[in-house]
């Protein structure tokens, strides 16, 4: 199905209005809630004690989902163009895993490294995707069995930074938060630091998006072309997997995020990334931040994690898509 301008440009407005609803309802959810004129006149007028707690409380919660989703939303974009396969997602492959391991290490014995987290986590998604990628290969990439391996390397990380978790009696806060995707505790610091990293992530998006198209052709019409196709590969592959690790360091181990977003986006924007990439980001947004308010308001004052919203939500996706696998990447 062609997708025309129109429709796109609709899309895209659609989007940003139900963000804009979501982060509304999302700074309401809780115990305090402000009208958007309270609001306005807490933040530029006058001092409001309701407005400031909202702010230092809940604001950077918010954007830290936003900002968050986006990021594994492009992602598992690039990954699945990387794969041309639609049931490609950093989570389910085990790198969000093994980033996390990487990340639950540094957080709980070297915190004064904190800011450099993300890094760190960079590192163990790489090895996690070279494991998963290694193990998978058999002259070429079959879906299943890269799924299948995903999911033996995902729950061996997923049971080694658990185990440690155990073992120290949850008593690291930081780490506990990135094993449980807790962002309840997230500062304005924290906010900062993700911006760094998410504008990063931006730019090496809008730079790999012709790229990502390339790998939408068989290997040897782009070989034909006169490109390394395993070298385009190759630095898809390493944004996908810094985008991964900087969520996951950031916000924790979440599954399923960047296999829905990316699926849903081609639906309504097509397969061309320089659209589908942006367009993924802000439906990515949309997507965890409504998750984290439900798992905030469902059960009020209780939490439940956004990773478990998104598993409630992926699961059943993760089956459909599994049996449509015979579809082409892309079509």
């Amino acid at each position: 199905m062609k997708i025309t301008r129109k429709k796109t440009i609709i899309a895209f407005l659609l989007t940003l209005c139900i963000l804009l609803i979501a982060f509304f309802v999302a700074m309401n959810t809780g115990g305090l809630n402000v009208t958007v004129e309270e609001l306005f006149r807490g933040l530029f007028i006058e001092y409001d004690e309701r407005v400031a707690i909202i702010l230092e409380l809940r604001f950077p919660r918010i954007i830290v989902a936003i900002l968050g989703g986006a990021i594994m939303a492009m992602s598992g974009v690039c990954m699945q163009a990387v794969m041309r396969n639609p049931l490609a997602d950093p989570g389910i492959i085990g790198i969000s895993s093994g980033a996390a391991f990487a990340a639950v290490i540094v957080s709980s014995f070297f915190p004064a490294l904190a800011p450099f987290t993300p890094i760190f986590s960079f590192a163990g998604g790489m090895i996690a995707f070279f494991v998963v990628y290694a193990l998978a290969w058999n002259k070429e990439i079959s879906p299943i069995r890269l799924i299948l391996t995903g999911i033996a390397v995902d729950a061996f990380f997923t049971g080694l930074y658990q185990a440690f978790n155990a073992f120290t009696g949850n008593s690291y806060t930081g780490a506990a938060s990135i094993i449980n995707a807790n962002i309840s505790l997230k500062t304005w610091e924290d906010v900062y630091v993700l911006c760094i990293y998410a504008v990063i992530s931006l730019v090496l998006a809008v730079l790999v998006a012709g790229k990502c198209n390339l790998l939408s052709l068989s290997d040897k019409t782009v070989i034909g072309l006169g490109v390394n196709i395993t070298k385009v590969r190759m630095i898809i592959s390493i944004v996908a997997v810094l985008m991964a690790s900087v969520f996951t360091a950031m916000v924790g181990a979440v599954s399923f995020l960047g296999l829905i977003v990316p699926h849903i986006a081609r639906l309504l924007v097509g397969s061309d990334h320089k659209k589908l990439l942006p367009y993924s980001a802000l439906l990515g947004s949309v997507i965890f931040l409504i998750a984290d308010t439900l798992g905030r308001g469902i059960a009020y004052p209780y939490e439940i994690s956004s990773a478990i919203i998104m598993a409630i939500i992926g699961g059943p996706m993760l089956i459909i898509l599994l049996k449509r696998s015979g579809l082409v990447y892309g079509k």
